[in-house]
């Protein structure tokens, strides 16, 4: 009896940590923590029991001709109730609507294994939830999780969101065999501007937008008219603790790709994330108010920005008031991103404590963007980034803009940032922006347009930014506006144009070694 028991036991230790489900370890996750620029508190990995589920046995289609949904979800909901355990998707094409994923539970997918979300708007709920930055309404998400406890998606495969079918596509932005591709297979209407949505509800919402994607509306019978423009984000966990997602690749999301919400002890390691590069909103991971984070041996290629901190925007930000804090962004790669590390726009809850080190950068739209405007406050501060290799970037390597108007770099024109920039400085109060206490060192920078520009608030400069050993070789030099404290050394940059460094009368206390 004594020896039964200790190999059943030894199975449900073995399967709880078992390398053929996941193969990030705790002593992983401590080598990245330890050593941190900042006090990083521990990140304890999620554990599971052996139990397994096969959602097979639980008549999923294998051929992706019918929906898989009903199986999935109840072979999740039946490990949960059992106490947890790994729920395995083995290979095949899986077509399914969204997905609850729940306490204790392990979501395995095995090598040649597709699940793609079905386009189906029948198939996602409108509810009431946040997207960039405020409440608002939005259809679920395709992977979803609330205040759940030790949490996994691991293994092999690849998750597809059929965003294609959701997000508005610009004609400037695609090869005209695409555009007409595209027309052809999903239909839709194309305004007078080139621009195609999904259907009349899509371009309707538009009109109800004051900022940005998120449509103002009084009349709760609208929501469902203007259904197909409330994209969600492909995987949303909110309110969630020690959450591992390790491996597989998530892609082609309606909106953001990767948003964990108000999460605590997250680890994202070897996954591969991509969308179209002209996918609208198509960021590559959105870390908000979350604390306690490792992004590991990541690669990203999206269509907006890749890896970025966010804490709620505006007054619904700073109510809420939870930072993003604690963050270990290591050893990444990004392909095209409108930035490759991103803190802001919205930052109205603040970030704290970011170490972002030995990243590469190749092609994005900018490579280190910092990016707030007046109305946010929030204090974003203790960044240090050791270790960025950059290049072929068509806007600036390093930028701090603090005059943000919404759009990507390089979209806006000299005269609506001049408008913004010309407007009556406003006394600093709760809604102004801060960004301080910033370290970036070892960074170097090739085919860059311009090196470095800094572009603070005169009511509230950019304050104690330390660049250190900076080579970077680009067509303009290096601009700083609005800016106090600021320490340069071991700085070179190649410029084709202009000077190397230009410092405009706005800016203060500063040290050149």
């Amino acid at each position: 009896m004594r020896k039964l028991l200790f190999l059943l036991l030894s199975a449900a230790v073995l399967g709880a940590c078992s390398p053929e489900y996941q193969t990030t370890t705790q002593r992983d996750i401590d080598r990245l923590t330890k050593g941190a620029s900042f006090e990083m508190p521990e990140v304890p990995l999620p554990s599971f029991p052996g139990r397994t589920y096969d959602v097979l046995s639980y008549g999923a289609d294998p051929t992706g001709v019918t929906l898989a949904t009903a199986a999935i979800q109840q072979a999740i909901d039946e490990c949960t109730a059992a106490g947890g355990g790994t729920v395995i998707i083995p290979a095949g094409i899986y077509t399914t609507g969204p997905i609850t994923l729940k306490s204790n539970v392990r979501l395995y997918t095995g090598k040649n294994s597709l699940i793609v979300f079905s386009h189906d708007l029948d198939q996602y709920e409108i509810y009431d939830t946040w997207f960039e930055g405020i409440p608002t309404k939005r259809c679920t998400s395709p992977l979803n999780a609330f205040n759940a406890e030790n949490i996994a998606i691991t293994g092999y495969g690849t998750f597809n969101g059929n965003g294609d079918w959701w997000r508005p596509l610009k004609k400037s932005k695609v090869a005209p065999t695409l555009w007409k591709k595209h027309l052809k297979e999903k239909g839709g209407i194309v305004t007078e501007k080139d621009i195609w949505y999904p259907d009349e509800g899509s371009m309707l919402a538009q009109s109800y937008c004051e900022d940005q994607n998120v449509p103002v509306i009084t009349d709760d019978s609208l929501w469902v008219q203007v259904k197909s423009f409330l994209r969600p984000v492909m995987l949303h966990f909110v309110g969630c603790k020690n959450i591992l997602l390790e491996g597989v690749t998530f892609e082609n999301s309606p909106a953001w790709n990767l948003h964990p919400m108000c999460c605590e002890n997250l680890v994202l390691r070897d996954l591969n994330v991509r969308n179209p590069w002209y996918s609208q909103n198509g960021d590559g991971v959105d870390i908000e108010s979350c604390k306690n984070v490792v992004i590991s041996r990541c690669s990203f290629d999206v269509g907006d920005d890749a890896i970025c901190m966010k804490s709620g925007k505006n007054k619904p930000g700073r109510d809420r008031g939870i930072p993003t804090e604690n963050v270990i962004v290591d050893d990444c790669v990004v392909y095209h991103g409108h930035g490759g590390f991103v803190c802001g726009s919205e930052m109205s809850g603040g970030i704290k404590n970011v170490e972002v080190r030995n990243n590469l950068y190749i092609g994005t739209d900018v490579g280190l963007r910092f990016k707030s405007t007046r109305g946010r406050g929030g204090i974003v501060e203790n960044i240090y980034i050791n270790g960025v290799n950059m290049i072929n970037i068509p806007n600036e390597g390093l930028l701090f803009d603090l005059f943000y108007g919404g759009k990507g770099a390089g979209e806006e024109t000299e005269e609506e940032l001049a408008a913004r920039m010309n407007a009556e400085a406003p006394q600093a109060s709760e809604e102004t922006p801060a960004f301080r206490n910033i370290v970036i060192e070892n960074v170097t920078g090739t085919n860059i347009k311009r090196a470095i520009y800094f572009n603070g608030l005169p009511e509230m400069k950019i304050q104690h930014v330390t660049l250190h050993n900076v080579t970077m070789s680009a067509t303009e030099g290096a601009l700083f506006r609005q800016t106090d404290g600021l320490i340069i050394d071991n700085v070179h940059i190649d410029c084709e144009q202009g000077e190397a460094f230009s410092l405009a009368p706005t800016v203060e206390n500063v040290k050149i070694n």
